[in-house]
């Protein structure tokens, strides 16, 4: 994150500037005629009709606290076991009004399976305790049900799900409580145990008060960089119900870091999960897994520290794909308005490429501050397509520079062979919304085979955004249940062919930013009527090939056992 002080303490070049003026004229202009693929998927915002009434408390101040403009986390999860996604919803609180901190409340919102949902959390028994960040889900002590872990703004929390449709506060007795200010977190199994660990990001170091940054006019939210970066704590999963603080055992601690996103992937398939963290105007670090659960950060050398003009950027939100189907996975960074976000392409050998100009993502997101952003195949096409929550943290950003704002619009980026283009302008009124958007998911809420979007949004409602079209392809969604590796199978690598295209996908929790997307594993198929080949690499190490796989359901793929389940999609 960025902010004013000494006019935001960016150096422009006039040719950046004019490129901007430039691409904000087109962007207000009248489009041309989009091909037929881009208004075949239509976003419709569903929000208000679905029943999330949720609105976010951010506690927006004079004092201007950092944690106010960065907060609000959400995920999808399917926390009762119904085969249907749920939604919970961080709300954040206030540091400065007692009155409006007592107001925030966190949702869990269950999926009544007709397009509408309820607010269960009074039931689930999970109450909101101090100043709400973001949120990971991940079944932590194999007992089948997924539970849910809370970083905050001072301690954060991990609710077991008892199975009964509630959860209960572990954790004292976990020994996960960190105090220090987190951002995202992630569930993974590092070590290949059979259970899951657990990595959270810190941002910087405020115990010592926070500064004025602003000018002599107007205040403003800092810099990061007026403050020291906070060590990022690994917790390592004792297999009893409680973690061990395993940072620097496991390689993983370092007080250079600024971190707010995380997502792990295997990057160079050698059966192990690393580790990239998106830090804020320092270099990101991408840590190689060494075997057995330790770690080497090797960032600078694989070319993903810093972007290509070999400066760091305002890392935000994050997530691997293989967005080139070459077996791959490759690498987003959203960053801040001005910078373009990153996309690294891995070119094997544990290196990357900074391929953000050649791929059409500078033009795109030049202007926008991004946040949450996710790879996901919205239309079914068999290419992993992006998304990308903007939104400014200075809420008096146009006092700093002209024709900045604090909310902006989000971004749908269409993967045209490698290239992306915006489309979001085409793409329904989901995307023609104009907020402070925080954390992005992607999910199939309504089980019809085509991903839905949730957004939060700081300091106002959340979208639920319904996928209209996106169906008009085959697709085949894959949920894995670990025997011998973790319940949820976290860490399996899928390899599926279709009509002579192969893709690939890793389970992962966590990612993007303050967030997290359906565990389940969604494959476009385009035309094809079935899934030629499904190679499932488990955690354990055991392999299953499965052969004709006929498309349009949801299939359960258990451990050693092959497809144990199948339900097909909703209307077809």
């Amino acid at each position: 994150m960025r902010s004013a002080p000494v006019r935001l303490g960016l150096a422009l070049c006039l040719s950046c500037l004019t490129a901007v003026i430039g691409l904000q004229g087109r962007q207000r202009g009248t489009a041309g005629s989009p091909p037929a693929a881009d208004a075949a998927v239509q976003f419709e915002d569903i929000t208000q009709q679905a029943g999330l009434t949720f609105r976010h408390t951010n506690g927006a101040s004079a004092d201007k606290h950092i944690v106010e403009t960065m907060s609000s986390g959400g995920l999808f999860f399917d926390y009762d076991n119904d085969g249907w996604l749920d939604v919970f919803l961080v709300d954040g609180g206030s540091l400065a009004d007692p009155k409006v901190a007592a107001t925030a409340r966190d949702r869990l919102y269950r999926n009544r399976r007709d397009g509408t949902f309820e607010d269960v959390t009074a039931a689930a028994r999970l109450t909101h305790q101090g100043f709400g960040v973001g949120a990971c889900a991940g079944d932590f002590d194999n007992d089948g049900w997924t539970d849910l872990y809370l970083t905050r703004d001072g301690a954060n929390a991990l609710y077991k799900n008892n199975g009964n449709g509630s959860f209960t506060d572990v954790t004292q007795t976990a020994g996960v409580a960190s105090t220090r200010m987190s951002t995202s977190c992630a569930f993974a199994d590092v070590d290949k145990d059979g259970d899951l660990d657990l990595f959270v990001a810190h941002y910087v170091d405020l115990s010592k008060g926070e500064s004025y940054c602003g000018d002599n006019r107007v205040r403003a939210y800092c810099r990061p960089d007026v403050y020291r970066g906070q060590p990022n704590t690994f917790y390592r999963n004792n297999g009893d119900g409680t973690f061990t603080d395993a940072t620097k055992a496991a390689g993983l601690y370092t007080t250079a870091g600024k971190g707010l996103g995380v997502v792990f992937g295997d990057y160079d398939d050698d059966g192990w999960p690393d580790l990239f963290v998106a830090n804020d105007l320092v270099p990101n670090l991408l840590y190689h897994n060494e075997g057995r659960g330790t770690f080497k950060e090797v960032g600078l050398l694989a070319g993903v520290a810093v972007a290509s003009d070999g400066r760091p950027r305002a890392g935000m939100g994050t997530d691997f794909g293989d967005y080139d189907n070459d077996g791959r996975l490759d690498l987003v960074v959203t960053n801040f308005e001005l910078e373009t976000h990153n996309l690294f392409r891995n070119l094997g050998d544990g290196l990357f490429a900074d391929v953000t100009t050649t791929t059409g993502l500078n033009v795109a997101t030049l202007s926008y501050l991004g946040f949450g952003t996710v790879f996901f195949d919205y239309d079914n096409d068999g290419d992993l397509d992006l998304a990308i929550a903007n939104g400014h943290v200075l809420d008096n950003t146009e006092h700093f520079r002209a024709n900045s704002t604090y909310a902006q619009r989000n971004l749908l980026l269409r993967n045209d062979g490698g290239r992306f283009r915006d489309v979001g302008r085409t793409s329904g009124r989901g995307f023609a919304l104009v907020k402070v958007s925080r954390a992005l998911a992607a999910g199939d809420i309504d089980n019809d085979g085509d991903l839905d979007l949730l957004v939060t949004n700081n300091g106002q409602t959340a979208d639920l955004l319904r996928n209209d079209g996106g169906s008009r392809g085959a697709a085949l969604m894959v949920k894995l249940v670990g025997k011998q590796s973790n319940r949820n199978g976290v860490g399996a690598r899928l390899r599926l062919t279709a009509g002579g295209k192969t893709q690939i996908r890793d389970v992962k929790t966590g990612s993007s930013y303050l967030s997290q997307s359906d565990l389940r594993q969604h494959f476009g198929l385009g035309r094809s009527t079935q899934a030629d080949r499904l190679e499932i690499r488990w955690p354990s190490g055991k392999m299953d090939v499965l052969q004709n796989i006929a498309a349009n359901a949801i299939v359960t793929v258990t451990e050693g056992e092959g497809v144990t389940g199948r339900v097909a999609f909703a209307g077809r």
